[in-house]
């Protein structure tokens, strides 16, 4: 052994390469050192150096910069948000679907009862994770419709720092499962950027899937940015259980791995926007409750007497009259439309009792490693009112929706009666059963004017602070105040700086205060709230309501949008101290109030970057954006791909196109998908089978067109062509609120080695979207096929691909189309 080595071991037994005298004097400096920092600039400056350093590390001192952490007592975090669910829905606020979870949370800890969201899900989700109002965060409405001014871009600015990243900054453990509906739809492929997804925006692990609903059964599911498969091979995965494994899983690996430090979660599962996607097991269990063999009126009523009883509506409280207007009444329907409407809820309900009790799962892990006492728990029911968006009828395919197509017969929706709910829908119910779940207000999810569009419930537990268990808080809230309470309960400031960015004031108030049993019946410390979606908008100030009057359903997408929603609205006022579910307009005997009401939303409105308002729907879908496909007419690709999101694609709606592949093909044939994008509830695909070239359009899976040649192709080189000539204007037509030029006919030819094979035209083709949580793929088909009489995926291509081709001839107006559609919007208006 050398004299150095036996030298440094002797250094290594008196531990004199780290402790010496002084060091020995403090915890500053030591391996295991702790600090926690003041949080107004994140990431903290580097400390100073406080050790000393000479010559010779043997007459040096070291030192570890501290570990940060967050003060003492901080808790743990569990914020959990479920999606599309309205007042009425858990039986903790008088509904009548089970969800135990969130009543033994309730009975532990606080009833919220007066909590708001923005009437649409990710706009709310980007007020929740941020402290600031929705147009605030550039959320005025989802990214799919993003348009470009800063309070709809979809872009959550740099000076708006969520609450993952300050926590993380302090000390926390950050992740988030389910549902992101906040990073930009044209940022979502795998090119990124990605500081706009969860990782990038502070939490440190991402389990979920990226856009505004999911196939529960194949989901287009990242973890962290890299998509995953869990489900293949399993035909009874869901993600409902598998995100609950998941956040278990990392819940008790963070505990093992650190003790001491806090987690924050956030817990978003994809229940109960549609598709609606319960596991067999509850729905047996819920239909054998027989919770709505009545009707929509009688569960409406009911819910309401439970409210009543429960002490969450006033004993002289009323309903407002069922819109038979809008909503065939339940005695009215036939018999075939009340059997599959009571199947539609009943799917829906055993989807919200399912996801509850997968929460309670997660709830259960927290309590086995012994950390519920310091856990805060805030349970959201819904991120908006119930989505009415399956129109009056219900609908198979949500897809269809979209595209203006929400009045399937019940008749054909009875082809899916023994199916509903499994992969082989994409299932919304009918509306009525949603104004029903919005009890003891009316209107949905879209509708901000209204508080069946807005007004959610909460329960909050704590139990090493919250004492008054079981307790009841009515103070006026909204999402943007959790970020701010959170921070309050931890101890941790608001950052003014981030990454040298300086931070745009956090917008809500913390609630903290309604947590101590003295304060039950404090006055609320939020004052004024606006509230604004697709022109629709109301102002809350100290108990007055000013709101328009609904003048759009929310399954009527397509029509012509209002073109001052600002002015052009009939305003009704409500005094919610007195009417608590905004059922009387008072404003004709209050026109001071209403003007004054009016200039204060106006102020808001400037403050918050709500202007430009504007009332479209449909139109702001399909609106160009800077997406990574914008500008181009050709697409070349020269080896398999998958996973391109709809946002990133090149989209093939309401234009010409060809789609040219040149392939290789194998002695003995070949088969498989060439380009598919889309999935079984809408898309395309250009594949083999059994060597036979077939070109599909799956117009929302209520029909299909199918190009077929009629011979195989033959070993060796073969070029294969899909031409398709549009026959509209385009999307130009928008600009001008005429729809005529979006989802127009057009004729499709598909060729081999430049001979025409099959020829067909399509009355109609998709005006918006495909769906929207599958993918662009080539060479394979991941998730749903396009055409399961055909294949089933991945469908590999077995024949090899040397290029793929795609190229762009989209309508562009002339001035004349232009002078011509400015003349029949005049008529139009005469």
């Amino acid at each position: 052994m050398n004299r150095t080595f036996t030298a440094f071991l002797a250094m290594l037994a008196t531990g004199a390469l780290w402790a010496t005298p002084s060091l020995a004097q403090t915890s500053s400096g030591a391996p295991n050192a702790t600090t926690t920092i003041d949080g107004l600039q994140l990431p903290p400056p580097p400390p100073q150096f406080g050790g000393t350093i000479n010559e010779q590390a043997l007459q040096s001192t070291p030192w570890w910069p501290p570990r940060v952490v967050p003060p003492d007592g901080a808790p743990n975090v569990l914020l959990i948000i479920t999606d599309d669910a309205g007042f009425g829905v858990p039986s903790t606020f008088g509904g009548v679907i089970p969800t135990e979870t969130m009543d033994k949370l309730a009975q532990e800890g606080l009833r919220f009862t007066n909590i708001h969201s923005t009437a649409l899900c990710s706009p709310t989700r980007a007020a929740l994770i941020t402290g600031r109002n929705h147009h605030s965060a550039g959320f005025g409405v989802i990214s799919e419709q993003s348009t470009g001014y800063p309070g709809y871009n979809s872009i959550i600015a740099k000076d708006k720092a969520t609450i993952g990243r300050i926590l993380l900054d302090n000390g926390y453990n950050t992740s988030w499962f389910g549902k992101n509906h906040n990073t930009p739809a044209f940022q979502a492929s795998q090119s990124g950027p990605f500081d706009q997804w969860p990782t990038g925006m502070g939490f440190e692990y991402f389990y979920g899937f990226v856009g505004g609903d999911a196939n529960q059964w194949q989901p287009n599911l990242f973890r962290n940015t890299t998509q995953i498969y869990p489900f293949d091979g399993d035909p009874e995965w869901n993600l409902i259980t598998g995100m609950a494994d998941d956040a278990i899983d990392w819940i008790t690996r963070m505990h093992q791995t650190a003790p001491s430090k806090p987690f924050f979660v956030k817990y978003a599962p994809g229940a109960t926007h549609a598709p609606h996607h319960p596991t067999k097991e509850w729905v047996e269990k819920i239909a054998a409750m027989n919770l709505f063999d009545d009707g929509y009126e009688a569960l409406r009523q009911t819910i309401f007497d439970n409210q009543k009883k429960m002490g969450l509506v006033p004993e002289d409280a009323k309903l407002a009259p069922w819109p038979a207007d809008e909503i065939k009444p339940w005695e009215e329907l036939t018999d075939t439309e009340k059997k599959l409407f009571i199947r539609q809820v009943e799917i829906f309900a055993a989807y919200a009792a399912y996801t509850d009790h997968e929460i309670g799962r997660v709830i259960e892990a927290i309590e086995d490693i012994g950390e519920i006492d310091n856990t805060l728990i805030f349970y959201i029911n819904g991120d908006n009112g119930t989505s009415a968006e399956g129109g009056p009828l219900g609908t198979p395919n949500e897809v269809a929706f979209f595209n203006g197509l929400n009045m399937i017969p019940a008749e054909t929706q009875m082809k899916w009666y023994d199916v509903w709910g499994t992969e082989e829908t994409y299932n919304h119910m009918s509306a009525g059963w949603s104004w029903a779940f919005d009890t003891p207000f009316d209107w949905f999810k879209q509708n901000a004017s209204r508080l069946g569009g807005i007004r959610q419930n909460m329960v909050v537990s704590w139990p090493a602070r919250i004492t008054d268990k079981g307790g009841k808080r009515d103070q006026f809230m909204h999402v943007i105040d959790v970020v701010p309470t959170i921070l309050e309960v931890t101890g941790i400031k608001a950052p003014q700086e981030v990454d040298g960015i300086q931070q745009a004031p956090i917008e809500g108030t913390s609630f903290a205060y309604a947590f101590e049993a003295a304060n039950a019946d404090e006055p609320s410390r939020h004052k004024t709230q606006y509230f604004e979606m697709f022109g629709q908008w109301a102002l809350y100030h100290e108990g007055w309501l000013l709101s328009t009057k609904v003048n759009r359903a929310p399954w009527d997408v397509t029509g012509p949008a209002n073109p001052d929603p600002l002015n052009n609205q009939v305003l009704q006022l409500y005094d919610l101290t007195k009417d608590m579910n905004q059922t009387t307009d008072i404003a004709d005997a209050h026109p001071d109030k209403v003007n004054e009401l009016k200039a204060m939303f106006i102020e808001e409105a400037k403050k918050y970057q709500v202007f430009p308002m504007d009332a479209s729907v449909q139109a702001r879908i399909v609106a160009p954006r800077p997406n990574i496909t914008a500008g181009r007419k050709e697409f070349v690709y020269t080896r398999p791909m998958t996973g391109l999101p709809q946002g990133d694609s090149p989209l093939l709606l309401n234009t010409s196109y060809t789609i040219t592949a040149e392939l290789d093909v194998p002695e003995g044939g070949a088969e498989g998908m060439i380009l598919t994008s889309g999935g079984r509830f809408a898309g395309y695909g250009l594949y083999l089978k059994d060597s036979k070239p077939v070109f599909v359009w799956n117009l929302v899976d209520l029909e299909r067109i199918k190009w077929e040649g009629s011979d195989p192709l033959t070993p060796g080189k073969h070029t294969v062509e899909f031409d398709f000539k549009y026959d509209g204007l385009g999307i130009g037509t928008l600009a001008y609120n005429n729809s005529s030029g979006i989802g127009q006919a057009g004729t499709g030819t598909l060729k081999v080695d430049g001979k025409d094979v099959d020829t067909k035209a399509m009355k109609n083709t998709l005006p918006v979207i495909l769906q929207w949580d599958e993918a662009f793929d080539i060479g394979s088909d991941t998730l749903t096929g396009v055409n399961d009489a055909d294949y089933k995926p991945p469908f590999p291509l077995t024949a090899k691909l040397e290029k793929l081709t795609i190229t762009m001839d989209r309508p562009e107006l002339s001035e004349a189309d232009k002078k011509k559609l400015q003349e029949a919007m005049h008529k139009a208006s005469d």
